[in-house]
Formats: C-alpha cells, structure tokens, sequence
C-alpha cells in the first residue's frame, strides 16, 4: 500500500475499530475528489469515521445538521448588507470546508438538498449571482437513517447520482465492540488523534493519482458492466455515463492506494457495487421480490467477461 496512505489508514484506525473496508473507501473517494453517501443506523460510528479522517489529514472539518427547517442560505451562506461599508458582504456557511459532515441529509427539505448539487458536482456555489470556489480539497460524507422513513425526503436520482460511492458500516463484532467500550472507557481517542500529512500532501496524492495507467480492454470493461444495467430485466433505469467515468476514477484511486501504476480487473469488480447500486432503478417486480441494487450489479459483474490481455497497439 502507498505509505502515506497506509499511515493515514493506520491512524483512523486507532480511533475505528473493524471498518478498514469502510475507511479504505473513503479515502478512494477522496483521492479522486468525489463524495460518499453512507447510510446506515445511528450510533455505529459515521461521525468518528468522518472526524478521524479531517483530523488526520489537517482538514477543515465541518458537520451540517439537516432538519426540516433549514435552509438552502443555511447551508452555502449569506450575503449581509453592512451599513458601515454600504455593500453586502458574503458571511460562508458550513459548506466552505475541506470535510464536511452532511447528517442526515434526508431529513431536510429538497430544496435545501439541491443546495449541496452545485458544490457536489461543480467545486463552487453561486450566492446573489456570485460565484464562490469552495476549498481544495473538498470532500462531502452525506448521512442518512435507511430505517426511519417518517418526515424524511428521499433524495432524488439526480442528487444520488452525485456521490461518488455508497457505503454501509454495518454493527462490530462482540469482539470488537468489546474492544470499542475499552477505548472508549476513559478519554474518547480522538482527542488523542494527531495529522499524520497536511493538506498539500493531500493535494499532491490526488495529483499523482490522475496518472494511474488504465488499458484499454479495462475501460470496455468498465463500459459492458455500466451498459448490462440498461439491459437487465430487473432494472428500470440504467446507469449513466456518468457512471462509468465514476467507476474509471475509483478504480484508479484504489490501485494508487495499493501502490500500482495500473489498473486491474479486480479493482473493477470490487468498486461496481458501491459505485452503482445508488446509480440504477429497480422495476416494481424486483423490488417485490426483495432484490437488492447491490445484488443485481454483483450478478452483472460476474456475467461479464473479465479482460485478461492488454489491448496493445502497435
């Protein structure tokens, strides 16, 4: 594993406890510069993972509470007339930091929700026609209960199209939660977490990993997958092309991570799932039936043929 990488990986995990897949992923989305929606039951550690990680890279770390009363200002900011100045000067809100914390993001209201779309997807937001560059990097871990629907606005295909990945936690082991009350006996051990690189580090891991090698019997991989979905019978709405490219990037971030220059297969197979369950529509039968989105992609996956020589030209 790249060094830097593995140390930033070895200090979250001082503080989380057997969720490496979950940190591992993470990070994938924060090399390539994408977003991450983790959904999953309160209290298993998604507000630790995300602290751990700002504090390990020295990032600017921010958490946005959504209710049904907040607003879209509430979240980007606001421009206030100041009379001593005779202008109006923009006040930032949580939105301008490097990491931010989105709680619960299917609590609020949708127009607060397509707040977030311009920063997701642009790296800047427009206040009274004015347009802000949002810190580099900038990094959105977006939160949300998948078991309390009540007073909750789903969010739309548009927005789910924006995250990166999509990830669960899940509940420790005994062992290991056993080993959480034992950490967590005394002094919570984030208060103990140091950085362990800066932000042009950061910076700099992101840069280099753009120059990941990737074949081009890969990407028609990366494509026949992302075009099955449009295929199958079980599925309404396919993935878009957007899909793909997210693929494409995730799987050059997770061969950098493991200190490759290339792109394998396996990396592939491995990324589909979290980078297109939140990316298609089920029909109503399969969903009926209980079939999972995570499912239906795995099955896809395996149905492809996996490229085994490099598309060489001569």
């Amino acid at each position: 594993m790249h060094p830097d990488i593995e140390n930033i990986i070895t200090n979250i995990e001082n503080v989380m406890i057997g969720k490496r897949n979950v940190v591992e992923l993470s990070l994938v989305a924060l090399l390539v510069g994408g977003h991450v929606l983790l959904e999953d039951v309160p209290g298993v550690g998604k507000t630790m993972m995300v602290k751990s990680l700002a504090k390990s890279v020295n990032a600017n770390f921010r958490r946005i509470q959504f209710t049904p009363d907040l607003l879209p200002s509430d979240v980007t900011g606001v421009s206030i007339y100041n009379p001593k100045e005779m202008e109006f000067q923009f006040h930032p809100g949580p939105l301008m930091g490097n990491i931010i914390l989105a709680d619960e993001i299917n609590r609020t209201s949708p127009k607060t929700q397509s707040a977030l779309l311009e920063g997701l997807e642009e790296a800047n937001i427009t206040i009274d026609g004015i347009t802000y560059e949002l810190p580099k990097p900038f990094f959105v871990m977006a939160t949300q209960n998948p078991i309390e629907y009540e007073g909750t606005y789903p969010l739309p295909e548009a927005q789910l199209d924006r995250f990166l990945l999509k990830i669960t936690m899940g509940y420790p082991t005994m062992v290991e939660e056993l080993e959480i009350l034992n950490r967590f006996q005394n002094l919570p051990p984030i208060d103990k977490l140091k950085p362990v690189i800066d932000i042009d580090g950061l910076l700099t891991l992101q840069k280099e990993m753009k120059n990941v090698f990737i074949d081009e019997s890969i990407k028609h991989y990366i494509v026949s997958i992302v075009n099955s979905t449009r295929e199958d019978r079980n599925i309404y709405l396919g993935a878009s092309p957007r899909g793909s490219i997210a693929l494409m990037k995730a799987g050059q971030a997770y061969a950098f991570m493991y200190g490759r220059d290339y792109v394998l297969p396996d990396d592939i197979q491995y990324l589909a799932p979290f980078v297109l369950s939140h990316r298609i529509i089920l029909n109503s039968e399969s969903k009926f039936e209980g079939i999972t989105t995570e499912k239906i992609i795995k099955n896809i996956v395996k149905k492809i043929s996996v490229p085994v020589k490099r598309n060489v030209k001569l």
